[in-house]
């Protein structure tokens, strides 16, 4: 049921979007293809409908210009804000002394919604929840049980599967990488199905597990895809939000110098930002979209608060973006299929877990 709502609110999110790029690709949406929707962020001209609502967003340390996991939220609110004239703001956080007061600010202020981006985010929307039950507010990437809340949570393991498989089946060392950012059930998810991915085609292979312990130190990221890179690796996936640009400038450096390797993006289509050159494929998780889809459901009057919501390939919440049919051979992609058409049948079970 909660797929269904998802899905109707989204087509009237991107319907108009849609119209004007003419009609969406066959295999952008069925079951059987490892690309997700195209992203929505370029929504219709306003209709006013929500003119006369305020929707709130504070992001965790990482930054509204991660160009991951906040961006994409934020990019989600925008995209909303140009379809129905709402009013959005973000706030971000320093640290995490800042969650609680940014949130409040928002509820004082009397935003229609106030969104917590990230797991970390937890505790603190639960506090300003519990002492304004007359407010409506969402989390992404936790559970915060409270009637005013409405949480959303996505399967990465999933989608991090099938990024596994590519790199499984690419990699020329059958050496590849992991760098996470702080180990959060959330970042594990993305580590477990990734690893589960690579393992499924590629036994032979090793992968590096790195975490750097942020979510905010590109410098960290850089560093840690140095050391995997110099002990033969030619893969990395990072999840770990602005810590992960610098694996990018790491991969980014070594190729100027002729060393080929390559970098899995996450959360967005990060081959958009840093190149072809070096981002294999991305491991798409749809934040803007579900972002839209809450935020339009309380202009509507149909906010679920004490709900929760799970995202995965089945709803088109994760996948691979178009742009992997540039690196990635037709032989990989179609084997991508086939694993992804076993996940969502059950058929195949990917560890939410190492």
């Amino acid at each position: 049921m909660m797929r269904k709502v998802f899905t109707t609110v989204l087509m009237a999110v991107t319907v108009s979007a849609l119209a004007l790029s003419g009609c969406a690709k066959k295999e952008d949406t069925k079951p059987g293809s490892s690309a997700a929707p195209a992203a929505s962020t370029s929504a219709a001209p306003s209709n006013n409908s929500g003119k006369d609502f305020k929707i709130g967003m504070v992001t965790d340390i990482g930054g509204v210009n991660d160009k991951s996991f906040n961006q994409s939220a934020w990019e989600g609110l925008k995209a909303l804000e140009k379809q129905t004239g709402a009013k959005v703001k973000n706030l971000e956080s320093k640290s995490d002394a800042d969650y609680t007061p940014n949130l409040n600010q928002f509820v004082k202020d009397n935003y229609n919604l106030t969104w917590g981006i990230g797991f970390l985010m937890g505790d603190a929307l639960k506090t300003v929840a519990t002492q304004n039950p007359n407010a409506k507010l969402a989390i992404i990437d936790n559970v915060v049980e409270a009637p005013n809340v409405e949480s959303v949570t996505f399967s990465e393991q999933e989608g991090s599967y099938l990024v596994g498989v590519v790199a499984g089946l690419t990699t020329k060392t059958n050496k590849i990488g992991f760098v996470g950012g702080v180990e959060i059930p959330v970042i594990k998810r993305f580590e477990a199905g990734f690893v589960a991915g690579v393992k499924a085609v590629n036994p032979a292979a090793k992968v590096t597990i790195n975490y750097t312990g942020a979510f905010d130190k590109p410098d960290a990221g850089k560093a840690a895809a140095a050391t995997i890179y110099n002990d033969g690796a030619d893969i990395i996936f990072p999840a770990a939000g602005s810590t992960g640009n610098g694996v990018f400038n790491e991969a980014k450096d070594r190729t100027k110098s002729g060393k080929k390797v390559w970098v899995i993006g996450v959360d967005k289509d990060q081959s958009l930002e840093f190149g072809d050159e070096v981002t294999l494929t991305s491991m798409l998780k749809r934040v803007d979209e579900a972002v839209a889809r809450v935020s339009k459901d309380v202009i509507d009057n149909k906010f679920q608060g004490g709900k929760v919501v799970v995202l995965g390939l089945k709803d088109n919440g994760v996948g691979l973006p178009e742009t992997s049919k540039k690196n990635v051979s037709a032989d990989i992609l179609k084997k991508v299929d086939e694993y992804k058409a076993k996940i969502i049948s059950g058929e195949i079970k990917v560890p939410e877990k190492p």
